[in-house]
């Protein structure tokens, strides 16, 4: 098994560890997308959360991941797994992190008809997709802004349900499909359709450093890493597990943080200045400013919290405005000056 770069030896980049961070405490806040410069830790990033977050609870033999405390038997998709004695069978497993490729085909994201059983058993039986390995884990997909419009569809679709439903050749299949879908992309190369922009969460924008004694640190800990991967994990052990508990704490108490209706208003008032459409940017920004103060162990929700999370939640949220050249964040960053103060 190959060892996992830890997330704690990550140099930088504080915007978008806190909202991958975020994100893992309260999924529902509804997904990162990290556009910015190659090669600045983007996918590092996500793969060394998922290694570092506790091991879940599965029935052992459910292609679903299905969680034995919640998602009660029998599952809609009616597996064997589910149904037998193998239900009462538990197990560990490591938080999923999968990889959606560009040119995936939608049999393969949804899933489709098992031919090899079709063939051999003559019996129609579901073969699960992408979506059902991602269920309770992680979905990424880099160069997310190139992908086929006809899999942004099945990915909005499924992002609102917190289900994938399959109706194609004499299959009928319902299963759970809740994931924290993350993105990442070069905004050069072209830009995100509204649609699914508007499904992620978070939105991070990640610039190469430079600052020469960033530069160097990231240099020095990825070289000692790749020559020696087992001697740097362990070198980092200590923080990774401190971090570890950090974060189940914070689940934890997630949903004992208060927000008071001063912060409420306070959210609100920012997304009526910006001209933000719809309250999703409202109903973000006070999830992900919960999830942070319970990260950092407050009772409670207070400007300082809004203040760091605000750019992330709204900075994708902007109308375009043809009389003001400035970029999103400079446009949140003033607004934040004029609603919270400096």
């Amino acid at each position: 098994m190959s060892l996992m770069y830890p997330f704690s030896a990550i140099v930088g980049q504080d915007e978008m560890k806190t909202a991958i961070l975020a994100t893992a405490i309260d999924p529902t806040i509804g997904g990162v997308l990290v556009f910015g410069d190659r090669g600045t830790g983007k996918s590092t990033a996500i793969r060394a959360l998922a290694a570092l977050l506790p091991k879940m609870r599965v029935v052992a033999a459910c292609p679903y991941n299905r969680d034995p405390d919640r998602e009660a038997p029998p599952c809609a998709t009616r597996c064997e797994s589910c149904n037998g004695p193998a239900a009462a069978k538990i197990r560990k497993a490591e938080i999923p992190v999968v990889d959606l490729p560009l040119g995936a085909t939608e049999d393969r994201v949804v899933g489709a008809l098992d031919l090899e059983r079709a063939l051999g058993e003559g019996v129609k039986a579901f073969e699960p997709g992408l979506l059902a390995r991602a269920h309770r884990g992680f979905l990424y997909v880099d160069e997310v802004n190139l992908l086929e419009d006809h899999l942004v569809d099945l990915l909005l679709d499924v992002a609102a349900s917190g289900e994938n439903v399959v109706e194609r050749e004499g299959v009928s299949v319902r299963h759970p499909a809740r994931f924290v879908l993350v993105g990442s992309g070069n905004p050069e190369e072209g830009e995100l359709r509204p649609q699914l922009l508007d499904r992620f969460g978070l939105s991070v924008e990640v610039r190469t450093p430079e600052d020469l004694s960033t530069r160097v640190e990231v240099v020095r800990r990825r070289d000692a890493f790749e020559r020696d991967p087992a001697d740097f994990v362990a070198r980092w052990k200590r923080k990774e597990g401190r971090l570890r508990r950090q974060i189940v704490g914070a689940k934890e108490r997630l949903d004992g943080v208060d927000v008071p209706d001063a912060m409420l208003e306070l959210a609100a008032m920012l997304c009526i200045k910006l001209g933000t459409d719809g309250l999703r940017g409202e109903l973000t920004l006070v999830r992900a400013a919960r999830a942070l103060a319970s990260l950092e162990g407050d009772e409670a929700v207070d400007k300082s919290h809004l203040r760091r999370i605000a750019p992330s939640a709204l900075r994708h949220r902007l109308r375009r405005d043809p009389l003001d050249d400035s970029g999103s964040t400079v446009r949140v960053e003033r607004v934040l000056d004029d609603v919270i103060g400096s």
